[in-house]
């Protein structure tokens, strides 16, 4: 009998440990699952008691970021552009969406001049993006900044769905809708989004050597009035990508889907800024490039390297501006594509 009670023991104490391990296994993921929705600091970033009367808004306004190290200034633009100036008493609600990471943008946003409120969204299925609760947040928002990451996550994640809805009201109502890399790609009409190739995507040489191969485009997603025609690129000076959106240019206009298209190449650590009517600002430490192509290019096949000749090319430094709207009609230089080789330095 004396036997027994090491036993018993034992097995009660394994019991305890399981037990034990199941609550602590339940608490964490509800925390997990918590966090999905508000990764917010729940002291800094707590609305104003008066959060639920919203103001007029004055934009609608977009911040394309080129990747690497955020232009604070650029997102600081969005939001004073959106509440009415940098004197305004307007303060506003901001809403960050991603498909993974953390929650780093919220005090760095909420530190901002005219930031009332900042939370997190980690959305990564279609299932989150279809919740009323994220529709809601979403829709009371003032200003969207997608984070960087992969456009071809948060298309089949987020296209067709609630949250794309949302976004759009946001928009409407003369909010402002930011992002950066993967997150400024989204907001073209025409979108890179690479879902034929791997995360990081075709680059350059590749593309230019062939034109087809494993390079796939998404459309009918956001549709920003003042972006229509545009296929915008990041990461463009770094990573040495203008023959990139060369080859994203030539197959919009082969393909047939328009006769003339603007290529937005962003550099890192820089922003392309868009207010209301058009009109583009260049903010950071590196410029835009805005390369149209409209006429036929000369070859633009599968297995074929690309020809095509005469892009207009306008270099945008931080500062300067360039018109959407009515775009300029010199200050422009020409570079062709031949047989797969830029003729000279595109930059």
């Amino acid at each position: 009998m004396t036997k027994a009670f090491p036993s018993i023991a034992r097995r009660l104490k394994s019991t305890g440990i399981k037990l034990l391990n199941m609550g602590t296994f339940l608490i964490n993921r509800f925390i997990a699952n918590w966090k999905r929705y508000f990764l917010g600091d729940t002291v800094d970033v707590r609305p104003s008691p008066f959060s639920d009367v919203r103001p007029s808004l004055a934009g609608p306004v977009l911040s394309l970021g080129g990747g690497g190290p955020d232009v604070d200034d650029a997102i600081q633009w969005m939001i004073n552009q959106v509440r009415g100036g940098t004197n305004s008493a307007t303060k506003v609600n901001v809403v960050v969406i991603r498909t993974n990471g953390n929650h780093d943008y919220n005090r760095l946003i909420y530190a901002m001049k005219g930031v009332n409120f900042v939370e997190t969204l980690v959305i990564s299925n279609r299932e989150e993006a279809n919740k009323a609760e994220i529709f809601q947040k979403v829709k009371n928002a003032d200003v969207i900044f997608f984070a960087g990451g992969d456009q071809c996550q948060y298309i089949r994640n987020w296209k067709d769905t609630k949250l794309e809805t949302a976004v759009k009201s946001v928009y409407l109502k003369g909010g402002g809708v930011g992002g950066t890399s993967a997150g400024a790609m989204i907001q073209s009409e025409y979108i890179y989004d690479a879902c034929a190739s791997s995360e990081k995507g075709i680059e350059t040489r590749d593309a230019l050597e062939d034109p087809y191969r494993d390079i796939t485009f998404t459309y009918n997603f956001f549709n920003w009035s003042n972006l229509k025609g545009t296929i915008v690129d990041t990461h463009s000076d770094r990573r040495q990508r203008m023959g990139r959106i060369m080859t994203f240019i030539a197959r919009q206009i082969k393909d047939g889907v328009s006769n003339s298209v603007l290529g937005i190449a962003v550099s890192e650590s820089t922003s392309v800024l868009v207010d209301k009517n058009g009109l583009v600002k260049v903010m950071g430490r590196g410029a835009a490039y805005f390369v149209l192509g409209n006429h036929i290019p000369e070859v633009c096949e599968p297995r074929s390297p690309l020809t095509f000749s005469n892009y207009k090319i306008w270099k945008v430094r931080s500062g300067d501006s360039f018109n959407l709207k009515n775009r300029p009609t010199s200050g422009y230089y020409l570079r062709s594509v031949k047989r797969g080789r830029i003729d000279s330095n595109p930059y």
